[in-house]
């Protein structure tokens, strides 16, 4: 565009000279304060009580903020206000219970999360915090907030307000918005790094926080594409979905928090598999972990959706040779005179093998009354407004892959051969690796939920959000095969191994390798690192999460329960800060009762990964460069108005 047309356009926003300067001097401002905390969380797996406590504390943010201000406090003291402001509705209701509640508590109280208040404001300006204040308490916190110098006795100003608070009543409501204002300015920005779904019992909890929260951008796991393509109608996302549900006793998140009906299926699995074996379907495994009796319509359903399940899946290997995933077709190789099938030449005994719904002679075609079932549900996941609003903002601030403030993002892996090259891949029909296969995919994923329906780019996208859940080149779940089949019914336990890419031996060592990757991916500032989820980090093993020479970050968030005893933690956070970087080791969150009441946290270990060498600014930051471009366009305008080539 010429720059004349382009500056004309700029002072509609900025009609007068001044205008334009105290936009100048306002960024300037705004370039001039330090970098905000980032905060990365992964893997949270339906873990709601555990990623909203994480939330709230900013992995221990808040709690360094109480010791820089409050140190000389004691530290049960230090603790309860912690508390308060994670939860201030529910620990006031418990302190009033204790009769601590006193006017002289309410005061220091109201006085020290002031203070703390002063101090995780700071980086930001006065007008940005006015914001986040409730316009109801706006004046009065703004005064307790602000600097008056021209007050001789600043201690009895305040003091007095604070008296005056507590006097009419108020003191509960303050402590309320002081708390949530807390909480919003000890993060400047969130990063989920991957897999809200599954598991947990709260993945729709999440993501209604998730929509809500002031500054956030997420990065796919193969566990949401999954999701995706369900809302998308995708019918083997779909029955992926349901069957990941029913094996961890979340049926009710599909029908009560999405409003989609299951009837039919019962219905239909209670008709045809009532008098069946379902054997391998009568446990379910809870989110913490345990196994525990399903009931017999709860196993019913797990297997006839699992039926469909490896029927839709062998449709979509079949339509899609560019997948080679015809290993994972077993179905035409099962023997149902001797209960056996055939795997890479061989055979091997099934633990159950009694399913009326399979054609031998064509066993992937659905039934009569399984095709019924599938397009009730395509039907119902589209039409679900809840899930249509989470898929929505899963698209909007979600992506395969992100570069910010020079950290590379990413879920599961980029590709790699044995010899730590990039690994190609000619799915689509062309020649990718590393970013190119990223953006590649990602742009199918789009196309999935976006495109027309019935189009072949919304069918080959909703394919491909299938391929990225579980296909041999995804770079979201990174084996070679996902052996549900293979768990489910054959006992040798050679069958379930699910080989990992060659990523992951190089990472653990290798820092020419995670340049290499940084490169490719355009990161590459001084303090670049690639931070990565989905692989639990077994510390009781000595397993690290930093890697390949401190080059790469593993926070896999290790939220879900079930982890735990593998790991022998709860996973790790990250934070960057204006001054470095430090990882957040969690101990096991046990509930939320239990936090407040008894004034846990779930913080183990900080560790430093890297101080900086000077502190950093906004200026420093992508909006920082973008705010510096910003100015220069405002300078110029603001040359033109003095040259009188504007008037």
């Amino acid at each position: 565009m010429d720059n004349t047309k382009y500056l004309k356009i700029l002072a509609k926003q900025y009609p007068t000279p001044e205008e334009a300067a105290t936009e100048i001097i306002n960024l300037e401002a705004i370039l001039s304060l330090p970098k905000g905390t980032e905060h990365f969380l992964t893997d949270v797996h339906g873990e709601y009580e555990q990623f909203e406590h994480v939330l709230k504390n900013g992995s221990g943010t808040v709690k360094r903020k109480i010791e820089a201000v409050l140190g000389e406090k004691s530290t049960a003291y230090k603790k309860r206000l912690a508390t308060l402001i994670y939860y201030p509705q529910e620990k006031l209701e418990l302190i009033k219970a204790e009769g601590i509640n006193t006017n002289d508590w309410y005061k220091e109280t109201i006085m020290d999360m002031v203070n703390v208040l002063k101090c995780v404001s700071s980086k930001y300006t006065r007008s940005k915090v006015r914001k986040a204040i409730p316009e109801e308490f706006r004046y009065v916190i703004e005064e307790l907030i602000t600097e008056k110098q021209e007050i001789s006795d600043k201690e009895k100003y305040y003091k007095s307000i604070i008296d005056t608070i507590v006097r009419v009543g108020e003191a509960d409501n303050i402590i309320i918005a002081i708390s949530n204002l807390i909480q919003r300015m000890v993060v400047d920005h969130l990063h989920i790094v991957g897999d809200i779904y599954d598991r947990g019992p709260g993945p729709h909890k999440i993501m209604d926080t998730l929509c809500s929260y002031h500054s956030v951008d997420l990065v796919w796991g193969n566990h949401d594409v999954v999701w995706m393509g369900a809302a998308a109608g995708h019918p083997a996302c779909i029955a992926n979905v349901i069957r990941m549900s029913a094996r961890y006793g979340n049926l009710n998140i599909i029908e009560d928090a999405y409003g989609i009906n299951l009837l039919p299926l019962a219905t239909f699995a209670m008709e045809t598999y009532k008098n069946t074996d379902n054997s391998r379907f009568k446990l379910k495994e809870t989110s913490s972990g345990e196994f525990v009796n399903a009931s017999e319509i709860e196993s019913e359903m797990y297997k006839a959706i699992t039926v469909i399940q490896f029927k839709l899946e062998g449709e979509v290997i079949k339509r899609n040779p560019d997948f080679k995933m015809d290993d994972q077709l077993l179905l035409h190789k099962i023997d149902f005179d001797k209960k056996e099938v055939e795997i890479n030449g061989k055979k091997y005994p099934l633990l159950e093998c009694d399913f009326p719904t399979i054609d031998k002679n064509d066993p992937y075609r659905l039934s009569d009354e399984e095709e019924m079932i599938v397009k009730l549900l395509v039907k119902a996941f589209m039409h679900s407004e809840r899930l249509k609003k989470h898929i929505k903002f899963l698209y909007k601030k979600g992506a395969m892959y992100r570069v910010y403030n020079g950290n590379l993002l990413y879920h599961g892996c980029v590709l790699l051969n044995e010899d730590g090259s990039f690994a190609h891949s000619d799915i689509c029909g062309k020649d990718t690796y590393g970013k190119n296969l990223y953006e590649l995919l990602e742009d199918y994923a789009r196309k999935a939920y976006f495109s027309p329906i019935g189009s072949s780019d919304r069918i080959k996208g909703g394919d491909i959000l299938w391929y990225l859940w579980c296909g041999p080149k995804s770079p979201l779940y990174g084996r070679d095969k996902m052996t549900t089949f293979e768990r489910l019914f054959i006992a040798d336990k050679e069958t379930h191994k699910e080989k990992k890419d060659a990523y992951y031996s190089f990472i653990e060592e290798s820092a020419e390798v995670a340049d290499a990757i940084l490169k490719e991916f355009g990161a590459t500032g001084k303090y670049s690192r690639i931070i990565n989820g989905h692989v639990p980090i077994e510390i009781k093993n000595g397993q690290t999460p930093i890697k390949a020479g401190g080059k790469v970050l593993m926070i896999d968030g290790g939220f879900s329960k079930a982890y735990h005893e593998k790991t022998g933690m709860a996973g790790y956070t990250l934070a960057i800060d204006s001054h470095g970087m430090w990882l957040v080791q969690h101990e096991k969150f046990e509930s939320k009762a239990k936090a407040i009441a008894g004034e846990t946290d779930i913080l183990s270990d900080t560790l430093k990964v890297m101080d900086f060498d000077e502190r950093m600014y906004v200026r420093d930051t992508d909006n920082g460069k973008r705010l510096m471009e910003e100015v220069a366009d405002l300078e110029e305008l603001l040359r033109a108005y003095q040259d009188g080539n504007l008037t």
